[in-house]
C-alpha cells in the first residue's frame, strides 16, 4: 500500500518534468527555426542607421539620413525618387484591391463548390491545383493583351484584376474547405427558421468560417503587396510604381548605392504586411486542421 502510494505522489512530478522537457524543445525548435529571420531584420535596422556598411552588427556612427525618403523625395548619385507616400498608396490600393475581390469572389465560389451539386466538381477542384502548379509568368503575354484590349493598361487596376484573377482558385479551393467542416445541420436550422439560402449563408455560415476568411485575406494581401512583374510589365508612368519597383530603383544606380537608404526602405516596405497580419493573427491563429480538406 505504502508503495502503491508513492508511485502515485511521484507521477506528477514526471509529468511536469516531461511537459517542461517538451515545451523546451518546441520553443528551442521554433527559436532555431525564427533565429535567422531575427537576425537578419536585426542587421536591417542596424544598417539603416549607420553611416557605413556593416559587415557585423555594430553600426559605425549613428544617423537617421537613411530614413529622409519619409519626409521628402531622395536623391542620391544622379537618380531622383519621388516621395514614398503616394508610391505606398499605390501599393496598399493594390494589395487591398486583390484581397477585397479574391475573397468576395473565392467565398462565393467555395461555398457553390461546397454545397451545391456541381457537375465534375471533383475533377475541378484536381485541375485547379495542377493549374495553380504553372507560373504565371507564361501567362503574361495573353493578359497584356486582353488588359489592352479592355483599355486598362497602365492603370492600377490591372494589376489588380491580373492578380485576383490567377489567385482566385486556389482560394476557392482553400475555403471550400472551411465549409467543407461545416455540418450540413447548422445551415438546415437556420433554412428551417426561415432563412432563405443567402441569408444562411451571410448570417450562419460566414461568421462559422472566419478563420479560412482571415487565411485567404492575409495571403491575398501579401500576393497583392509583393507583386512586382505584372506590376513592372502593365504600369508604365512612374507615379503609379508600386513600392516593390520603387525599391529598385535604390539599386538601379550600380556606381552608386546607399546601402543604409535601401536598409530602411526595406524595413520600411515590410511594416504593412505586419500591420495587416497582426490585425487578422487572431481569426488566422485559430485555423482548424479540418479546414484543410480540399474535396
Amino acid at each position: 500500500m505504502g508503495r502503491s502510494q508513492e508511485i502515485y505522489i511521484r507521477a506528477p512530478r514526471f509529468g511536469n518534468i516531461n511537459r517542461i522537457l517538451g515545451k523546451a524543445v518546441l520553443y528551442g525548435v521554433v527559436t532555431a527555426m525564427t533565429l535567422p529571420i531575427i537576425i537578419m531584420y536585426l542587421w536591417l535596422f542596424m544598417q539603416s542607421v549607420s553611416e557605413k556598411v556593416l559587415i557585423g552588427f555594430i553600426p559605425s556612427g549613428f544617423t537617421a539620413d537613411g530614413w529622409r525618403f519619409l519626409w521628402g523625395p531622395v536623391k542620391f548619385g544622379e537618380v531622383l525618387l519621388p516621395p514614398i507616400w503616394p508610391i505606398t498608396l499605390n501599393s496598399l490600393i493594390i494589395a487591398l484591391g486583390v484581397t477585397g475581390i479574391e475573397v468576395s469572389i473565392a467565398l462565393m465560389a467555395g461555398y457553390a463548390l461546397s454545397r451545391l451539386r456541381v457537375p465534375f466538381r471533383d475533377s475541378f477542384l484536381i485541375l485547379i491545383i495542377i493549374l495553380h502548379a504553372f507560373p504565371g509568368i507564361t501567362l503574361l503575354i495573353a493578359i497584356f493583351y486582353l488588359l489592352n484590349v479592355m483599355g486598362l493598361i497602365n492603370t492600377l487596376l490591372s494589376v489588380i484584376i491580373a492578380k485576383a484573377a490567377l489567385e482566385i482558385p486556389m482560394a476557392t479551393w482553400l475555403i471550400k474547405g472551411f465549409f467543407d467542416a461545416v455540418p450540413w445541420d447548422v445551415e438546415a436550422s437556420a433554412l428551417v427558421d426561415g432563412c432563405s439560402r443567402l441569408q444562411a449563408w451571410y448570417k450562419v455560415i460566414l461568421p462559422l468560417v472566419k478563420p479560412g476568411v482571415a487565411a485567404v485575406a492575409i495571403f491575398a494581401f501579401l500576393a497583392g503587396w509583393n507583386e512586382f512583374i505584372y506590376a513592372l510589365t502593365f504600369i508604365f508612368d512612374p507615379n503609379l510604381y508600386p513600392l516593390s519597383i520603387h525599391i529598385i530603383g535604390l539599386i538601379g544606380e550600380f556606381r552608386y548605392v546607399d546601402y543604409t537608404l535601401l536598409a530602411a526602405t526595406a524595413l520600411f516596405y515590410s511594416i504593412p504586411p505586419l500591420v495587416f497580419f497582426v490585425i487578422t493573427q487572431k481569426a488566422f491563429m485559430k485555423v482548424p486542421l479540418v479546414g484543410m480538406k480540399g474535396a
